[in-house]
């Protein structure tokens, strides 16, 4: 997969430290990631909650965070929405960001 924009996610660390190992290690699995229907996430990321509009929500570290992406799975692409804190993520529409 394609994944726009990594400097969200080293945007994002920088912020936040402790989520640092858990946000890598998703960029790097995603990145080889070989996901054509939200039924291939759900296999690796069962956690991961299929959303509106091609969207999936994973949890991070310990559900601590969440993190939104948008997939074109024709395109195999992969665009960061938002990451943010359990608590941010209540606040927005998760559907549509």
């Amino acid at each position: 997969m394609r994944l726009i924009a990594k400097k969200t996610i080293l945007n994002f660390i920088a912020l936040n430290p402790d989520v640092e190992q858990s946000l890598l290690t998703w960029h790097k699995e995603a990145k080889t990631a070989k996901w054509n229907a939200p039924s291939d996430i759900k296999l690796k990321y069962p956690a991961a909650s299929i959303l509106n509009n091609n969207r999936v929500a994973f949890n991070l570290k310990g559900n601590h965070y969440r993190l939104i992406v948008r997939i074109n799975y024709a395109a195999k692409i992969v665009w960061i929405r938002f990451i943010g804190t359990h608590t941010q993520y209540d606040k927005i529409d998760a559907n549509n960001i």
